[in-house]
């Protein structure tokens, strides 16, 4: 790690003019507008090369229009050292930054890059529509969208795990009010973004999980490196297409949802039901629909949160076979063309 960031006045230079407007272009697509002191722009700083270039070129784009917040997990003690270095070049190019954590809650042994996953997208959610920021720009590039597309192809995803990340949403899914999550450099490369950090002369961390082959992502990584013919730049363009797909058939879902979906108006014993129609339609659509319906019948009775998906191909082919099956607490039982979900009775104890 470096000791300590330059003072603004002594980066070496700032980043180029046309790297700038490009970034500046890429925001603005999806804002709609420039960030101002009046409507500022959130960034998520890690002190990572590129969440770091991300802080350069943004400042640079949209001066005075920026604010900088830091999750801290609580999982590494380096954290709070790097914390602190994002916020000594905030405090040198006079952009606000806070520090977010590290929570009450600890995260816990398993899964542990979901759950800091989540909790990152909490945090910053919560940060953000406090400072009143109407959108929050994450980091993410071209070579993350190629890692994720590999991680969930070894996996069998479909078609909505193997799309690129969306470039826009909001940071806490269906709530319209809170502040959109944005990538506005899902078009740029890691190796663009470390020599916009090297040529400013500017500090930036390694995070030592990176590399370590612990974990899926890194060992994707190393794999990539090691292997030329799986370039990034092809890898996402493919996510990128199939996030054109992945989007044509949600269009195409809500379209048919008012026909397809029906919630029973008389809950009988298992609480309120779902009931779907899923005649002559594709595989693809019959599953998404019971997805919708087990989202239904779970928060219906009071059953919110996320829940694992893995079985939810079992569960559609056992349904197209005329077999009931069970999944997150959700019974679907299919009557012909109708299938219908109830919550499932509690398992009897012996």
């Amino acid at each position: 790690m470096a000791a300590g960031p330059p003072a603004a006045a002594e980066l070496r230079r700032p980043p180029p003019a046309e790297a700038v407007a490009r970034l500046r272009r890429d925001v603005e697509s999806l804002t709609g507008e420039a960030p101002s002191n009046a409507h500022r722009l959130g960034l998520a700083v890690s002190g990572g090369g590129d969440s770091m270039a991300l802080l350069l070129l943004a400042h640079a784009a949209f001066p005075g229009g920026v604010t900088v917040a830091t999750v801290d997990h609580g999982l590494r003690a380096e954290a709070a050292c790097e914390a602190a270095l994002v916020a000594s070049l905030c405090a040198a190019l006079g952009v606000p930054h806070v520090v977010l954590g590290p929570p009450g809650d600890r995260i816990g042994s398993a899964g542990v890059q979901e759950q800091a996953r989540a909790l990152r997208y909490r945090m910053l959610g919560a940060w953000a529509a406090d400072t009143q920021a109407p959108w929050v720009a994450t980091a993410h590039q071209r070579d993350d969208v190629a890692e994720s597309f590999l991680l969930r192809a070894r996996r069998g995803s479909g078609v909505g795990g193997l799309a690129a990340m969306p470039r826009m949403r909001r940071i806490t899914g269906g709530d319209r009010q809170s502040p959109l999550l944005i990538r506005p450099l899902l078009g740029w490369s890691r190796a663009e973004l470390e020599g916009i950090v090297a040529c400013a002369g500017a500090p930036s961390v390694a995070d030592p999980s990176n590399i370590d082959p612990a974990y899926d992502r890194s060992r994707i990584r190393a794999l990539l490196a090691a292997t030329p013919e799986l370039t990034p730049g092809r890898l996402a363009r493919a996510a990128e297409n199939l996030r054109h797909a992945e989007d044509a058939l949600q269009w195409l879902l809500d379209r048919e949802l008012p026909q397809r979906f029906a919630a029973e108006s008389e809950p009988g014993p298992g609480g309120p039901a779902a009931i779907l129609d899923v005649a002559n339609l594709p595989y693809e659509l019959r599953r998404r629909l019971v997805h919708r319906a087990i989202d239904h019948v779970r928060h219906e009775n009071g059953r919110g949160g996320p829940w694992h998906e893995q079985g939810l191909d079992r569960l559609t082919e056992s349904l197209g076979r005329g077999e009931p099956g069970t999944l997150a607490d959700v019974l679907a039982r299919p009557e012909g063309d109708r299938w219908r979900f109830t919550l499932a009775p509690p398992r009897r104890s012996h």
